[in-house]
């Protein structure tokens, strides 16, 4: 006999197909968790962006309202290339990954469904899944957004102490921390906090553009934060910020008619 929510009805792979006809009446909102396998320094796994970006998709879910959102199975792999010089790296093209992804939320359309959240969990996926949405949203005529931590990033860095804290560091160290503490080793957590000397190139600020660059140039360890500063603690406190502020987000798409959401704000 199936256990009480070993398989929830808004998980997308686990339902039959008459399942999924009856819901999609009820719901046409999708989430689809996108990350990637690649380097997180010398004491975090490699599929830190992956598991925590299907992670997130699930507890936004769960935390929703019914009906509930679908989610979608996760995107493993992502735009890598800038870590390549680190072993364990797995890196797709920008042509492929959108291909993908286009390829997906094509046949999300053709099955009803009409609001897509792409939940990106690697940074440097966020152009290559932009460009996608704007395709879907060409040619399926349907919502589509990215979502790349703007919910929650600007409560996030006012938790932390590391300025320019974007690649294995302070947060990703806490998160990795709050849920899988055997993963994690802190005798090999460093500091390598990114001085760029110039508010234009800072990642973290209001005036920053973007660019980019092979990480082995920033980083010896591949770390770009302050890892040893991380704790399971802030950790906690971090996921329930983002599963909250993602939550209301989500909750706001899935409540708004499809033809009322271009006039609203969201």
């Amino acid at each position: 006999m199936k256990k009480q929510n070993e398989y929830p009805d808004y998980m997308w792979a686990t339902l039959k197909w008459p399942e999924i006809a009856e819901r999609l009446k009820l719901v046409d909102t999708a989430i689809l968790p996108c990350g990637a396998i690649e380097q997180h320094g010398p004491h975090l796994p490699l599929d830190v962006d992956f598991y925590d970006a299907d992670y997130l998709a699930k507890k936004v879910a769960e935390s929703c309202q019914d009906p509930k959102p679908f989610v979608l199975p996760p995107v493993p792999y992502g735009v890598s290339y800038h870590h390549s010089e680190f072993k364990g790296t797995i890196c797709v093209t920008n042509n492929s990954l959108s291909t993908l992804i286009y390829d997906i939320g094509m046949s999300l359309a053709q099955n009803g469904i009409k609001k897509i959240v792409i939940l990106n969990g690697h940074g440097d996926n966020a152009p290559t899944l932009k460009y996608a949405a704007q395709m879907i949203n060409r040619d399926a005529k349907i919502f589509v957004c990215v979502e790349t931590g703007e919910t929650s990033d600007v409560d996030i860095y006012d938790l932390i102490k590391t300025h320019n804290d974007i690649h294995a560091g302070e947060i990703e160290t806490s998160t990795t921390l709050a849920l899988r503490p055997g993963l994690v080793d802190m005798d090999k957590a460093v500091d390598e906090t990114l001085d760029l000397d110039n508010e234009f190139l800072d990642f973290t600020s209001e005036r920053g553009v973007s660019w980019y660059a092979h990480t082995k140039l920033l980083s010896k360890s591949g770390v770009m934060g302050n890892a040893s500063l991380a704790t399971e603690e802030k950790g906690k406190i971090i996921w329930d910020i983002m599963i909250r502020k993602m939550t209301e987000f989500v909750e706001t798409i899935k409540n708004t008619p499809a033809d009322k959401l271009y006039q609203n704000k969201y």
